[in-house]
């Protein structure tokens, strides 16, 4: 596979502090990371692995609902 688990980790934990500040599209995820959509699909389980939990709107948008690590998710 490409890429390394330290930057997987630092996305995972990006997810969370964008998401905290409100609801995003995957797409939206994607552009502010630099990275491709199916990217963030394929990382969408992860988080929830990592005790973060998402919600799902009418329209696509995505949404911080828990994060059982910490306060701010700093620690995926």
């Amino acid at each position: 596979m490409f890429g390394s688990k330290q930057g997987k980790q630092a996305r995972l934990r990006r997810y969370a502090e964008l998401l905290a500040c409100g609801p995003l599209t995957a797409a939206e995820l994607a552009h502010r990371l630099g990275v491709p959509r199916s990217t963030v699909i394929r990382d969408l389980p992860l988080l929830e692995e990592h005790g973060i939990l998402l919600a799902e709107d009418h329209v696509g948008r995505l949404s911080l609902v828990r994060c059982a690590l910490s306060s701010n998710c700093g620690d995926v």
